[in-house]
């Protein structure tokens, strides 16, 4: 047994007599089924604190030479078909790379340590081996596996510590990716590659230097979706074990939605062998750091901060982008807001807009993410609470200032306070970047900026065609809200309140939205520039309200 090479089952073991401990064995006869495939590469990306160098430690008891078959046999996977099909079969190399990337040391000098590190174990285990070059790790295995047939299940924890530790060193992490692949891709002396990372692999270019992995992260794990983290069973039965307040849990620690769907093409593949289409399933997963120090201690509380600090989440919400901020004190109020994953780089720099943001909030666990509503959201209180922390500063106080009017501003419109809402309009309109006050456009961007907090309650549509003509903005209560009213809201611009109410009556708008006759707001807004100060009840905004 070595440090690096066979390192064995001791911190499995470990694992395994401790007081709380969750069985997740039954991945490994997913993995038993790419071994020596085209799809043995894995890349396993989730938030800290979700067992990801647990499983890391119980693939080395499994796959490694030695002899861990008392451990497995009274595991979940011996229940599965031939489970112990790899049982101790393979030469197990486990590298966790925050050992050797380091902030202060450049990455050549750290990837050179790491290989003669291996090297020494290899050269122990294989001392009659005639080594081409004995300090050159990649050929070495090759001439392991020439002379013995040896293959290597090659694990890689905390893969991406490059990309945290060296944020911005991006010739080092060029190195890095490119030692990878010349490291595994289209090597025969690997049986497997398991890596497991925070972010999921790092794209540059318009290709990835490791784009022969198949990557399971937070938002489509996919076959590994229920091994995420906690299910709602498992945390349960610890609750009923322990006697401890399940709902209690589900409110501090839940809520982070993932699903076993499987891109079309592998679907087909298995359609195809077994005759039957995929069932798309949705787990319910907790974080388990948090749930085994809550049910360990009776104590529920934000275990976050034991692993993070709150800095490291406002360091990324401050990036202002795209109103992020907003965005923010919506999630925050338990709304939802929508997001485009495509354009983040995952890294921890490359940062070119609002999604890029908060896709990565999503990969370190600080947002949850709906695959079917492509929306993000808070998943729970102990989440709520470092974003409590992380927005005290007094950078914040105009955003929330601004979401408090708009949720204010809301409830007057469902109120019909025809005044209140005009005079907060008045606010916002005052407060908007676009100060032209020349044109209906720049109206409907201060009432949409205005209305921010409905995004909770609402989808917004813009210009929607009612036949006869187009309804400025139309908010639609989405389906977890249906008692809140339709707000059809009409723009005008230096003509009056009255000219709007007329437009839609005489456009019969509300025709469009039949189905949700009796509970439709008309509201007519108007801006008039020409209101002087000294205008009784001075402002430009005037505002009608009508239920139909």
């Amino acid at each position: 047994m070595g440090i690096y090479l066979n390192p064995g089952s001791n911190k499995f073991q470990e694992t395994i007599n401790s007081d709380i401990y969750v069985d997740k064995t039954e991945v490994i006869e997913y993995l038993n089924s790419i071994v020596r495939t085209e799809q043995k590469y894995v890349s396993v990306s989730r938030p800290r604190r979700f067992g990801k160098s647990i499983a890391a430690n119980m693939l080395c008891a499994y796959y490694g030479k030695g002899d861990s078959r008392h451990i497995f046999e009274k595991l979940k996977i011996a229940g599965c078909g031939n489970w112990d099909r790899y049982l101790n079969q393979f030469d197990v190399i486990k590298v966790v790379m925050t050992d050797f990337i380091k902030s202060r040391v450049d990455v050549e000098t750290s990837l050179d340590k790491m290989q003669k590190l291996i090297m020494r174990d290899i050269r122990k285990q294989y001392p009659d081996v005639d080594y081409f070059d004995s300090d050159d790790l990649l050929q070495s295995m090759a001439d392991v596996y020439s002379e013995n047939g040896t293959q290597f299940v090659i694990i890689i924890d905390e893969w991406d510590a490059v990309f945290r530790e060296r944020k911005n060193d991006y010739d080092g992490q060029t190195m890095y990716l490119d030692f990878l692949r010349d490291w595994l891709k289209d090597k025969e002396y690997v049986a497997l590659a398991y890596m497991t990372g925070i972010l999921p692999i790092k794209k540059y270019g318009k290709h990835s230097a490791l784009n022969m992995f198949r990557e399971f992260s937070i938002i489509t794990p996919m076959q590994f979706a229920e091994y995420t983290g906690f299910t709602e069973d498992e945390v349960k039965d610890l609750c009923g074990e322990y006697g401890r307040d399940y709902n209690k849990f589900k409110e501090w620690y839940n809520g982070y939605d993932v699903s076993d769907i499987i891109p079309p093409d592998r679907n087909y593949e298995i359609q195809k062998s077994t005759g039957k289409e995929l069932e798309q399933k949705h787990y319910s997963i907790y974080s388990p750091l948090s749930v085994v120090e809550a049910v360990s201690t009776g104590i529920i509380q934000n275990y976050w901060n034991n692993t993070e600090s709150y800095e490291a989440l406002a360091e990324y919400i401050r990036m202002n982008f795209d109103g992020l901020k907003d965005a923010v004190a919506l999630l925050m109020d338990g709304g939802s807001v929508s997001v485009d994953l495509s354009s983040y780089q995952n890294d921890m720099t490359s940062f070119h807009g609002r999604d890029d943001v908060l896709t990565m909030l999503i990969h370190l666990g600080y947002l949850g993410y709906d695959i079917d509503t492509g929306k993000v959201f808070i998943p729970n209180k102990e989440i709520r609470d470092e974003f409590k922390t992380s927005t005290k500063s007094e950078e914040w106080v105009d955003t929330f200032t601004s979401f408090k009017k708009s949720q204010k501003l809301l409830q007057a419109t469902w109120d019909c306070e025809e005044e209140k809402v005009a005079e907060l309009l008045e606010w916002f309109h005052d407060t908007a970047e676009n100060k032209t006050y020349n044109s209906e456009a720049a109206l409907s961007y201060a009432v949409q900026m205005a209305y921010y907090a409905g995004q909770k309650y609402y989808t917004t549509i813009q210009e929607l065609d009612s036949g006869k003509g187009y309804v400025d903005l139309v908010y639609l209560p989405s389906p977890q809200c249906p008692d809140k009213p339709v707000l059809l809201i009409e723009l005008k611009y230096d003509k009056t309140v009255g000219t709007a109410a007329d437009q839609i009556r005489s456009r019969n708008y509300p025709q469009k939205l039949e189905h949700y006759k009796g509970n439709i707001l008309l509201v007519s807004v108007n801006y008039d520039k020409d209101v002087t100060s000294d205008s009784v009840g001075y402002k430009h905004h005037s505002c009608e309200i009508e239920k139909v």
